[in-house]
C-alpha cells in the first residue's frame, strides 16, 4: 500500500520568495523544501562553506605541502565506486598540477575489498611511498593503518564514512563525522572532502609563497568531477552540495568539462550542453560504477584522468559495454530474487530482509538490495558467494532505520556474526561467515523490527500536489530541469486527477499513456508498471521532456498510478 501525502508550503514564506523574485512555482516547490529566502539558493562558489572549517584540513595541508616540498612520493588509494573513482581523480589532478610525484591504487573487491585494508597496504608498499592518502575510505581502517607503519609509511585519511568508536592512528584524519568535528556539511561526499583537502593544500603553499615563479592552479575546473561524484553517491543534497553540484553542472553546460565525462556523456546519447543532475546519477555514474561492479575501476579513474579525446571515448565505449552487462546480470539477479519472493508474503514480510543466492554476482548485489527494497518497502541485504567460506552483502534502507547503526547493533548482540561492516543511513556493507547467513537473516529481521515503528513500513510518497494545467508545457519542464534536485532535496513530485484517454504496453513492461486534465492533454509514460488504471486515475508524477527526431515535447513520468 502507498499513501500519498503533500509537502506543506508555507504560504507566507511563498509570498516572500515571490517578492525576492522567484517564479511563483519555484517559489512553492523551494518553500515546502524549507528554503525561507532567496539567498538560500546562491550557488556562486563564494558561498562554499571554507576550507578552513573543515577540522585537520589545514593539518592535511601541511602535511601535503612538506611532502611536495620534500618531493616525497604519494600514492592515493581509492574505492572502487563513482564517489571513490571522481575523488581519486580530483587527488590526481590538484597534486600533479602542483608538481607532486603521486600515483594512484584501487583495491580490487573480488579480492582485495573495501578500504585500506592490510592486504593492499601490502600491495601499495611495493611501490614504497612515503605518504599514503586514503579518498572516500579509512575512517575504519584501524589494522591498514597500523601495517602502514610497520611498513614506515605514514598515512593521511580522507573519508566521509562514519567511524566505530575507535579512530585508526592515522598521521592525519579529515571527516566531517569524525568526533570534534563542527563542520557543518555532514553530508559530504569523499569527493567533496578531498576536494577540500585540495583547497586547503593550495592556499598553504600560497602562503609559503609556492607559486612566486609558477602559476597557480585553478581548482574550480576539477568541480565536474566533485559534481559527479557527489550526486552518483546520493548523499543528501544540502546547500553546500547543491552549490558544489551547480558549479559542476554549470561548466559541463558550457564546455569545459573533463575529456573522459565528456566522453561518458558521448556514451549514453546525452549533451553535455544540457547536462542535469539527473544526468549525472542515472546516466553517468552508472556507466563509470560499472567498471568497479564487473571490472576494474582503475579503467573509470583513467577515463577520469587522460586528456586524449580520443582514448577518453574509447574507455567511455568500454564502460558502456560493461553497463550493458551489468544490466543483464541484475535482471537475471531480479527475477530470481522475485521468484523467491513470490514464495514469501510480501504484507508479512519481515521488517528487515536478507537474501542469499550463491549464483549472484557480488558487484550487483547492492542494485538487487535496491530493486527489491523500492518493492518491499523493507530494508534489505542482497549477499553473493565470495571468497572461500565467505559471503558479502551489499544492503538498502528504507525512512526510519539507519543502516549502519542497525547492523552496529547486530554486532553488539552477536560478537563474532559480522566480519565486517561499514556504511551510512541508507546503504550498507558486511561481510559474513558463509553458516552464519540464516543467523544474520533472523538478527537483522529482529533488529529493523525493533528499530522501525510500524508506519515507517507503510510507503509514503511525498508529493507537491495538483501542477496548474497552464504550468503542463514545455517551459515549465525546462525551468524545473534547470534547477538542482537530488537526495534530500528532490526533484517536483506532482499529484492530479486524470481522464485516461488511451493506454498501451510497450516492449510488455512499460505503459505509455495519453492523459487529460481539463482543457490540457499530455503524453504519459511508467517505466516497469505494475497495473494499469481504469477511465480515471491518480497519478504521481514529474514534469519532464520527451525529445524525439530533434523535437522536444512535454511528458509526465508517472511514479504511482492509482
Amino acid at each position: 500500500m502507498t499513501r500519498i501525502v503533500t509537502r506543506s508550503a508555507p504560504q507566507r514564506t511563498v509570498w516572500q520568495l515571490e517578492q525576492q523574485g522567484l517564479h511563483p512555482l519555484l517559489a512553492r516547490l523551494y518553500a515546502a523544501r524549507g528554503v525561507t529566502d532567496k539567498s538560500e539558493l546562491d550557488y556562486e562558489l563564494k558561498s562554499l562553506l571554507p576550507p578552513t572549517a573543515l577540522t585537520h584540513a589545514n593539518d592535511a595541508a601541511s602535511l601535503l605541502a612538506d611532502a611536495i616540498e620534500a618531493e616525497a612520493k604519494m600514492l592515493i588509494i581509492g574505492d572502487y565506486d563513482c564517489d571513490g573513482a571522481t575523488a581519486t581523480a580530483v587527488g590526481m589532478r590538484a597534486l600533479k598540477a602542483l608538481g607532486a610525484d603521486v600515483d594512484f591504487l584501487l583495491p580490487d573487491r573480488f579480492k582485495l575489498g573495501y578500504g585500506l585494508s592490510p592486504e593492499i597496504v601490502d600491495v601499495a608498499a611495493q611501490q614504497s611511498p612515503d605518504l599514503i592518502i586514503t579518498v572516500d575510505n579509512g575512517i575504519a581502517s584501524l589494522e591498514g593503518v597500523t601495517r602502514a607503519q610497520q611498513h614506515g609509511i605514514a598515512t593521511l585519511i580522507t573519508d566521509h564514512h562514519l567511524p566505530a568508536e575507535t579512530l585508526p592512528d592515522a598521521d592525519c584524519i579529515v571527516n566531517p563525522n569524525q568526533p570534534g568535528c563542527d563542520f557543518p556539511s555532514k553530508c559530504i561526499a569523499g569527493v567533496g572532502v578531498m576536494f577540500y583537502v585540495m583547497l586547503a593544500l593550495r592556499a598553504e603553499l600560497r602562503e609559503r609563497g609556492f607559486f612566486a615563479d609558477r602559476p597557480e592552479p585553478n581548482f574550480a575546473d576539477l568541480l565536474d568531477l566533485v559534481a559527479l561524484g557527489t550526486v552518483a553517491d546520493v548523499v543528501k543534497l544540502d546547500r553546500n552540495n547543491r552549490i558544489l553540484v551547480s558549479q559542476g553542472l554549470k561548466r559541463m553546460r558550457a564546455g569545459r568539462l573533463q575529456p573522459g565525462i565528456a566522453a561518458l556523456f558521448k556514451a549514453a546519447g546525452r549533451d553535455a550542453r544540457k547536462a542535469t543532475a539527473f544526468d549525472l546519477g542515472f546516466l553517468i555514474g552508472p556507466r563509470l560504477n560499472a567498471a568497479g561492479r564487473l571490472a576494474d575501476m582503475r579503467l573509470g579513474v583513467e577515463c577520469l584522468l587522460t586528456d586524449d579525446p580520443a582514448r577518453a571515448l574509447n574507455i567511455a565505449q568500454e564502460l558502456d559495454n560493461l553497463n550493458r552487462e551489468r544490466r543483464e546480470i541484475e535482471s537475471g539477479m531480479q527475477e530470481q530474487a522475485l521468484a523467491l519472493l513470490e514464495t514469501m508474503d510480501i504484507e508479512a514480510a519481515a521488517p528487515g530482509v536478507a537474501l542469499f543466492d550463491p549464483g549472484w554476482h557480488e558487484g550487483v548485489v547492492g542494485i538487487l538490495a535496491s530493486r527489491i527494497k523500492d518493492k518491499l518497502h523493507r530494508p534489505v541485504f542482497a549477499f553473493a558467494q565470495s571468497e572461500g567460506d565467505i559471503v558479502k552483502g551489499s544492503g538498502r534502507s528504507i525512512p526510519g532505520l539507519h543502516l549502519r547503526d542497525a547492523l552496529d547493533l547486530v554486532a553488539k548482540r552477536a560478537p563474532g556474526l559480522l566480519v565486517r561492516f561499514g556504511g551510512h543511513a541508507m546503504a550498507a556493507g558486511v561481510t559474513l561467515k558463509a553458516g552464519d547467513f540464516e543467523r544474520f537473516q533472523a538478527m537483522f529481521a529482529e533488529v529493523a523490527g525493533q528499530l522501525l515503528a510500524p508506519a515507517d513500513l507503510t510507503r509514503t510518497l511525498e508529493t507537491d500536489g495538483p501542477l496548474e494545467g497552464g504550468y503542463i508545457s514545455l517551459e515549465t519542464a525546462k525551468l524545473l530541469e534547470n534547477e538542482i534536485w537530488g537526495q534530500g532535496f528532490p526533484a517536483p513530485l506532482f499529484c492530479d486527477e486524470f481522464e485516461v484517454e488511451q493506454q498501451r504496453v510497450l516492449k510488455e513492461k512499460h505503459l505509455k499513456l495519453r492523459l487529460r486534465k481539463g482543457n490540457s492533454r499530455i503524453e504519459a509514460i511508467q517505466f516497469n508498471f505494475s497495473t494499469q488504471p481504469g477511465h480515471n486515475t491518480r497519478a504521481a508524477y514529474r514534469l519532464s521532456i520527451n525529445e524525439y527526431m530533434g523535437v522536444e515535447n512535454p511528458q509526465l513520468m508517472i511514479e504511482h498510478l492509482e
